[in-house]
């Protein structure tokens, strides 16, 4: 059995006395690779937001695991918005969009180190975009730019990444690839990924949860799906 990753337990939570969220509990595991799915308006927003740090609950108790079972305040998180607010005529190349993903774990005025670049340059390797590192980022394609910002969201080697909708503005010849890539970074990372596309969460994630308020198992009324729904092991 994997190591508990983050629990949440008893979590409420929305915005302005408006619950979006109740009584949510939730365990998450290392290497899961977890799908979540839910009408519009239902809370899965609020959810991802309560996970990153950025929506405080009502109630409840959300507690982080380090790899040792610990109990720990934080963990290394990554996370893909459904939009990026990067301006594209912003004057920045591919190689320092991905390079600003490190930026955070830096104190003030430390510089950027030969290992940083190298870890850029992985980073570029593997998810295509290598060749475009010196490229404007107002010249790229929607699946271009969506691997760009993933792999600003995986440089920092995070142990959780947090996906919103992330083949959201993406050409289908590029899915299959973004796809392809995620299941590669799910050897090292746990993933959560919100998607309306519940057909292509059947072969990926090993679970799926609905969220409409409360959370339930998923109900993906595929002929191939195999159990995914478990909410705990």
């Amino acid at each position: 059995m994997e190591n508990k990753l983050l629990n949440l337990e008893g979590i409420s939570a929305g915005y302005e006395n408006q619950i979006m969220l109740r009584d949510i509990n939730l365990t998450v595991y290392e290497h899961d690779f977890m799908g979540i799915i839910g009408p519009n308006g239902g809370g899965k927003t609020t959810l991802i937001k309560v996970i990153l740090g950025l929506l405080r609950p009502y109630e409840g108790k959300i507690t982080f695991y380090d790899p040792a079972g610990q109990a720990v305040d934080r963990i290394r998180l990554g996370y893909l918005p459904q939009r990026n607010n990067i301006d594209h005529r912003f004057p920045i190349s591919v190689g320092d969009v991905v390079l600003s993903g490190l930026l955070g774990n830096k104190k003030l005025f430390e510089k950027i180190s030969r290992a940083d670049r190298e870890r850029v340059d992985e980073v570029l390797h593997q998810t295509g975009t290598y060749e475009l590192r010196k490229r404007a980022i107002g010249q790229l394609s929607g699946g271009q730019m969506q691997r760009v910002m993933l792999g600003r969201a995986i440089v920092n080697r995070p142990r959780l990444l947090v996906l919103d909708e992330p083949n959201s503005y993406i050409d289908k010849r590029f899915e299959e690839k973004l796809y392809g890539l995620l299941r590669e970074i799910n050897k090292d990372t746990t993933i959560l990924m919100v998607s309306h596309e519940v057909t292509s969460l059947v072969d990926m994630v090993n679970r799926t949860i609905s969220v409409d308020r409360t959370i339930r198992p998923a109900d993906l009324t595929c002929p191939y799906h195999h159990d995914h729904t478990h909410l705990s092991r």
